[in-house]
């Protein structure tokens, strides 16, 4: 790739629908296809992908967006620390207004005087910890394997150079269980999957092998630009009218070769098994308890694990009853079915997590997604 513009030319896109109708005409049934990534829903919303495609395919948006499939009750958990004398609390900006039970966000706790820092990375916060050593500094860390790599080099680091006023609260959690869980729950029929870039340039293609082994369901991990998304389509449906599946070979092919390899990157991976271990369980956001789904930090990094320095209460909150996040993430509804969406739960005014963050499927459409697909077809792909 030379410039960004190279995977956003209409000509191309062109080219590549009228590839997606050829192939779309010759498959026997309408297919639904998952993208995991929250990143994707934005750039299919954005530029009006959803609406260029022929009719045949449904996009339906998957568990992908770290801050989404955060449970209510770890924002709970993390407006606790921030309250706690004597702590600084840091974060990722989009962390800062997701809302816990009582409908307080982290920007409203810094607002009544907690000290609640947002941060570009761990080591930003570690940083902090350096600079306020009479002050005990907490990283509020989330996210999929993609972020995960920082917080382990910045446990490390913290050792090494033993900074005793510093820890982490891990929300990390792994792909490969809320995947599990939709494929074998039921109630959303996926019939393939748009597999997430960023994760596999960590993990490597072999995190999706499952969804082929097991289950015969085709993957295509995919970079992030409207010709990206455009292409693993056509990859997707390429396996569809071949035969492939219908023969029970179906594959997990790398659109994203230009950033992903099949191993990823074993230097990210070696770092998070020293610092990290697998929990027996987790709390998802619309999936409930998932075995070996989250992260928690290694007994060889326990100083600088905030759930061992505190009690935190750990309690489970329901989401509001007005709330679909769950739903919309499980691909069981599309954002403009919540009862609450635009109206009583804006970007300015979230209920839930899927409006909050930048790559919320709740937030995408209502940025991007009200085109009506007659307008969506002449505009094709504009920035």
């Amino acid at each position: 790739m030379k410039y960004v513009d190279d995977y956003r030319d209409p000509e191309d896109a062109k080219a590549l629908l009228a590839t997606i109708e050829r192939l779309a005409s010759r498959l026997e049934r309408p297919i639904r296809i998952m993208e995991v990534c929250g990143g994707h829903t934005h750039t299919i919303y954005r530029h009006g992908l959803e609406h260029l495609l022929p009719q045949q395919i449904e996009l339906v948006h998957g568990p992908g967006c770290p801050v989404c499939v955060i449970p209510m009750g770890r924002v709970d958990d993390a407006l606790w620390l921030a309250a706690q004398p004597g702590v600084i609390l840091t974060c990722f900006g989009d962390m800062m207004r997701v809302p816990g039970s009582t409908g307080e966000s982290l920007l409203q706790a810094r607002a009544r005087g907690c000290d609640v820092r947002f941060v570009y990375s761990p080591l930003d916060a570690l940083q902090v910890a350096r600079d306020n050593p009479e002050r005990h500094v907490v990283f509020f860390a989330v996210g999929f394997e993609t972020t995960t790599p920082p917080t382990a080099v910045t446990l490390l680091q913290a050792k090494a150079e033993d900074v005793r006023n510093f820890s982490i609260f891990s929300n990390h959690v792994t792909i490969e269980p809320p995947l599990r869980a939709i494929v074998n729950g039921g109630e959303t029929m996926v019939d393939a999957f748009i597999g997430p870039g960023h994760v596999a340039t960590i993990t490597g293609t072999h995190a999706f092998d499952f969804l082929v082994e097991e289950h015969n369901l085709p993957c295509v991990v995919t970079g992030f630009e409207p010709l990206d998304i455009l292409q693993a389509v056509a990859m997707l449906l390429e396996q569809f009218v071949s035969g492939d599946v219908a023969a029970g070979r179906a594959r997990v092919e790398n659109q994203y070769a230009r950033v992903v390899r099949e191993a990823g990157n074993p230097a990210a991976l070696r770092m998070m098994e020293q610092t990290l271990t697998l929990r027996d369980e987790f709390e998802w956001r619309g999936l409930g308890m998932l075995p070996d789904s989250g992260l928690g930090i290694a007994e060889a990094f326990a100083p600088w694990d905030a759930e061992r320095r505190f009690t935190i209460p750990g309690v489970r909150k329901e989401d509001p009853k007005a709330c679909e996040c769950g739903s919309v993430l499980t691909g069981r509804i599309k954002p403009w079915q919540c009862k609450v969406f635009g109206t009583a739960c804006t970007p300015d005014n979230p209920i839930g997590t899927c409006m909050v963050s930048p790559e919320g499927a709740c937030a995408a459409y209502y940025n991007f997604g009200r085109i009506d697909r007659d307008v969506a077809n002449q505009v094709v792909i504009e920035d």
